[in-house]
């Protein structure tokens, strides 16, 4: 077995790995939360009789162990359990929440990505120049700022005082592609921070790169400026950049929580946060499980690329 096949044989054996423990770690945790889920779901002055069906229902007066297996076992067969509070399946949650999540995620990323690598081969190419230092600086600059504090930032200033933009959306449904005003607010919030780490950190590779003699070796063979930045220097840039990519997928799609909340949006953290409030174990689980799978999932990915853009890390394999 040579060293990239067994690079990739013990990376998937550790995704798999931890896939098992997010799914125990999951379990324990839920068990672990204060307080009495069949009281709580029970209501202010909780009968016992009410409270005893209750944690019939949840299985609550089962052993913790048999719980797992069949919880454990129904996942295996895409059974994520039924909501307390609804009646509903799991999935059923999950589907709702994931397509508006989704979508904020893929207009998010296809305009991180030509924003992000455009603006750091842009800085690198004018390493110590004006427009390196405007570019570093701005993206510095807009990185310091909170999701949170410029999301009120631009409600304030395009949906409240210039009414350009609507500030949420309420009333808009689970189809936000049918209202795309809705999403430019939300988009704009998300892609604040990832463009500005990732512009960097493709400046950074680029220069790197720009300065190794292997490039140095291609300009006096007479290759083209726009090869040797194109096709010899930017792939040898981006390992650590596909990495922070992948971050930031894992962020927009389990992460987004503040900016779902904050302009009203019916995804998977909106869904999250009504779960806990209501005490909704199963779908708190559920959204966990899935959250934790898909970190998991999309890191592996990101470590088989960079790898895959990196032949010397095969040898140190």
């Amino acid at each position: 077995m040579d060293g990239g096949t067994s690079f990739v044989t013990r990376r998937v054996v550790l995704g798999a790995a931890q896939t098992v423990a997010v799914v125990l770690l999951v379990f324990v945790l839920t068990e672990a939360l204060p307080g009495d889920a069949a009281v709580a779901l029970a209501g202010d002055q909780p009968d016992p009789a009410r409270v005893a069906a209750i944690r019939e229902a949840m299985d609550l007066d089962r052993p913790a162990y048999e719980r797992l297996t069949d919880w454990a076992t129904g996942l295996l067969h895409g059974d994520f359990g039924t909501s307390l509070t609804s009646g509903r399946p799991v999935t059923r949650y999950l589907a709702d929440g994931f397509g508006p999540t989704l979508t904020l995620a893929a207009l998010t990323l296809a305009l991180l990505v030509p924003l992000g690598f455009g603006l750091g081969v842009l800085a690198a190419r004018h390493e110590g120049g004006l427009v390196d230092r405007l570019v570093s600086s701005v993206t510095l600059a807009v990185y310091a700022v909170p999701e949170f504090a410029l999301g009120v930032l631009l409600v304030t200033v395009l949906a409240l005082k210039l009414a350009w933009l609507p500030p949420t959306a309420v009333g808009h449904g689970t189809d936000l592609l049918a209202h795309p005003a809705v999403l430019v607010l939300p988009v704009l919030v998300l892609l604040s921070r990832p463009v500005c780490s990732l512009s960097r950190l493709v400046r950074a590779g680029m220069v790197d790169a720009l300065a190794s003699p292997y490039v140095a070796h291609a300009r006096r063979c007479g290759v083209p400026g726009a090869r040797v930045r194109y096709a010899h220097a930017l792939p040898n840039a981006l390992a650590p950049a596909v990495q922070q990519l992948a971050r930031t997928v894992d962020w927009l799609l389990c992460g987004v929580i503040v900016v779902e909340a904050l302009f009203v949006i019916p995804g998977l953290g909106t869904v999250l946060l009504n779960a806990v409030a209501e005490r909704d174990v199963p779908v708190v689980q559920g959204l966990a499980v899935v959250f934790g799978v898909l970190t998991v999932l999309l890191n592996l990915g990101a470590d088989l690329v960079a790898h895959r853009l990196t032949p010397r890390a095969g040898v140190a394999a």
